[in-house]
């Protein structure tokens, strides 16, 4: 089938949810102090995205909900008993400071204007529709999708193959005719897969070791794997 539409990620795909996240905290930390148990605020920080991924994980897997995830983590990371308002109130302080730090990856918008007219948009995420769709707005890239689907409103999250049939069907489009982009190779590319999208890895820091799969390292290549100018995993363009 012919590629009509491309599925997008968003965190660490087109928004730099890491860069955010880690200069959100190390601004929350210089105001709220280095929690016990942590020798420098780097420490702190890995810890911090060691604790998000597992939380987050136990979220899409259906074992807590989105609020639980985020007091939990703040209970990890503080080592001590919280209730539910406390965690929130110091998870909301830092989410100020990251917010204050969106940004867009620079590759975005030029492939976005690139392929405009050619492919359709819209996005799957593992997030909430509340959370993504303010976030693509503030970003100024919400009128760039026609539909924005995410796991917390469909009850199914990546990679299971309901959830991205559920975005093909928002699209009116058969899974062939999607190509679905995403920073994580199994929950992203190799679920799209799967499910019989066209799943394209965008390993933008050389993680590698997936030749399965079919991999670019910046937003700048998709255009051209789209059109069919460079053959998929060719070794001198993708890896």
């Amino acid at each position: 089938m012919v590629i009509r539409a491309v599925l997008w990620d968003i965190d660490d795909t087109i928004f730099d949810y890491t860069g955010a996240d880690r200069a959100g905290m190390r601004t929350h930390l210089e105001q709220v102090g280095l929690p016990d148990g942590y020798g420098s605020v780097e420490q702190a920080l890995v810890a911090w995205r060691e604790i998000t991924d597992l939380h987050w994980a136990r979220f899409a897997a259906g074992e807590t909900d989105f609020p639980g995830q985020r007091r939990d983590r703040v209970r990890a990371f503080l080592s001590r008993p919280l209730d539910d308002a406390q965690a929130d109130g110091w998870f909301d302080r830092h989410v100020a400071h990251y917010e204050a730090a969106w940004s867009l990856f620079p590759d975005v918008l030029p492939v976005l204007d690139r392929l405009s007219g050619r492919f359709r948009h819209a996005v799957l995420s593992n997030s909430s529709i509340r959370n993504q769709d303010r976030k693509l707005r503030s970003l100024g890239v919400r009128d760039r999708f026609e539909a924005v689907v995410c796991a917390v409103e469909l009850g199914i999250s990546k990679p299971e193959p309901g959830a991205f049939h559920a975005a093909c069907d928002a699209l009116a489009l058969e899974p062939g005719e999607v190509a679905y982009v995403g920073d994580e190779p199994d929950i992203d590319a190799g679920g799209a897969v799967a499910a019989g999208l066209m799943g394209i890895w965008l390993d933008r820091y050389g993680r590698g070791g997936r030749p399965e799969l079919v991999s670019i390292s910046g937003l700048d290549q998709l255009p051209g794997l789209l059109a069919g100018e460079t053959r998929f995993g060719a070794s001198d363009t993708f890896r």
